[in-house]
Order: structure tokens, then sequence, then C-alpha cells
């Protein structure tokens, strides 16, 4: 056999993903490139390793047992490359953190100052809704993950790093309008969700089932970003984290509009598996935030925690 580190690591993307396009995505080659290294990966067996379906793509029993070999391959390649860097002493190896979409506005300043010390840590960041986040993090495939919403299926430890608080916000002040009061005036307004899997999304429907707030309409969006344009374009109201919308507010693009109930509490949490083997720059990161999270707070979120 003559297979090489890079059809490795092309494969194992492959099969976690289960998709061809989304592995180019992510590795940042194209499909072709990719499709090309797995057949020839695929060249060096007399078994099949996967299989299209009705153009969906699917892993065999024997090419799920490789994706295992050539997982604990790139790990001990990971290993050896981080004791190379240890002897000349910088810290190495990949730091895989997987954050929800809101998350995006917190965790890139609880890295920065961690990247920059060690230039040599890779960084890879997956930000996408709370159900994703939770299951990576549930099979291992990532070392932290970011939540407003901790998990309750799984056993983990966590850290905490940041309140989070979650407003209703419209693109103008509510008026009073013939002596009706705010919630009869907010149930003939849309509200704007997220999609389904979002933590925000499951606030919200709590918030709304509680009784507090009856909604005659309801729009769903995929992503924080869109709910606050469908909001500052007037199509609706919605409950969002303040953490995404502190330019809009300053540019009064929105107004929070005050309510009983709100705003709903939480904490923005850094959380991995309960017992989990840590990389040494796992574990670096660790300490890190540990010594830093105080003065990260302090820098950058003051606003956040005074509003």
């Amino acid at each position: 056999m003559n297979y090489t580190l890079n059809q490795l690591q092309i494969f194992l993307r492959v099969t976690k993903l289960k998709s061809i396009t989304k592995a180019a995505a992510e590795l940042n080659l194209t499909q072709p490139a990719v499709s090309i290294q797995l057949k020839n990966f695929q060249d060096q067996f007399d078994v099949a390793l996967t299989e299209v379906v009705g153009r969906r793509l699917y892993v065999t029993e024997f090419g799920s047992e490789i994706a295992l070999v050539a997982e604990r391959i790139l790990e001990e390649v990971n290993t050896l490359h981080s004791k190379s860097q240890k002897l000349k002493g910088r810290l190495s190896g990949k730091l895989k953190i997987s954050v929800v979409s809101t998350g995006k506005y917190v965790m890139p300043f609880f890295l920065s100052g961690f990247i920059q010390r060690n230039n040599a840590v890779e960084l890879y960041m997956d930000v996408t809704n709370r159900d994703k986040v939770i299951e990576s993090l549930e099979i291992n495939e990532t070392d932290f993950a970011l939540v407003s919403m901790l998990p309750k299926r799984i056993n983990i430890e966590r850290l905490d790093l940041l309140s989070n608080r979650l407003f209703l916000v419209g693109n103008k002040p509510l008026m009073k309008l013939n002596g009706m009061t705010k919630k009869e005036l907010l149930a003939q307004q849309p509200l704007i969700y997220r999609e389904a899997g979002s933590g925000t999304r499951t606030e919200m429907e709590r918030f709304v089932e509680s009784g507090k707030f009856n909604v005659l309409k309801k729009i769903e969006l995929t992503s924080n970003e869109a709910v606050k344009q469908a909001v500052i374009a007037g199509l609706g109201y919605s409950i969002m984290p303040l953490i995404g919308i502190k330019n809009e507010l300053m540019n009064k693009d929105l107004s929070v509009i005050t309510m009983k109930g709100l705003p709903i509490q939480s904490t923005w949490s850094l959380i991995w598996l309960k017992g989990k083997k840590h990389s040494p720059a796992s574990v670096a990161f660790l300490e890190y935030l540990k010594n830093e999270r105080e003065n990260i707070v302090k820098e950058y979120f003051e606003w956040h925690q005074n509003f």
C-alpha cells in the first residue's frame, strides 16, 4: 500500500461528513481534488470503502473500520508533531471547538490572545446550530463546545465564560395605540423564530409557552443574522441574544422592548466530555481561560454586562 497522510485526512473527513462537497469545503479543496484523492485511496483496497445510493454517500462497514485506523494514525502523527514542537519550546497541535451560531460573537475574543501567544496551534472552529454542536461533542469529534444551554443527555464538565441575556427587539420602540397593552400590540405582529435545533429558538418557545406571550403569526429563519435583518426591515419582532446586536442598538436600527419575564438569562459555557483526555493544546487553552477570562470579559464585554 502507498497511501499518503493527505489521503487519510481526506477520507476521514468524507466519512465524518458523508459528503465529498462538504469535505472539500472544510478542507479548502476543490470537489474534483477530493474525488481524485478518494479514488486513489480506494484503489489500494479490494473492498469498497464507500458507496453512492440515490446520490447519497454511504460508508461501508469496511470503510468505517479503515476510518478508525486513519483517525488513530493521524492522531499519532499529530502527537509526533507536538512533541517535536515541544522540544523547540513551542506549543502546537490542533484545537477543535464547535460553537453555536450566536457564539460567534463570543468565542473569538476568548481565543485571540491564546492563538497569538501560541501561533503553532492549529485552530478549527465550526459554527452551527445547537443540535449539531452537541452531536459533534457527543461523538468526540471536537475538543470543546460553546453553548448557552447545557445538554442533559451527556456527562460534561464546563467552564462558565460570560452571561447571556435575550431581549425582545423590534425596529422601533413600541408605541401604545388606543389604550392597547404591549402584549396586545405584539400579538398583532409576526414573531420571528430561529430554526428548530437552535438554542435561541428553544428559549423563545419556553417563553411563549409559559403564557407570557400570544403569537398570532410566526416567521422562521435559519440564522441569527437573517433574523436580525428581518427585524430591522420591519417584518416582525424577535427575542434575540444581546451579544449579537450591539452595533444595531447603537445605530438605533433596533430597539429593546421591555416586558415582564424578559430578559431571559443564561450563561455562555465552554463544555467538554467528562473524562476526556485533552491534548497539550487543549490543556493549555483551559489554563489560559481560567487565568484570563475575567480580563477578557472586562476588556471586550463590559458594555454587555452593564446593559
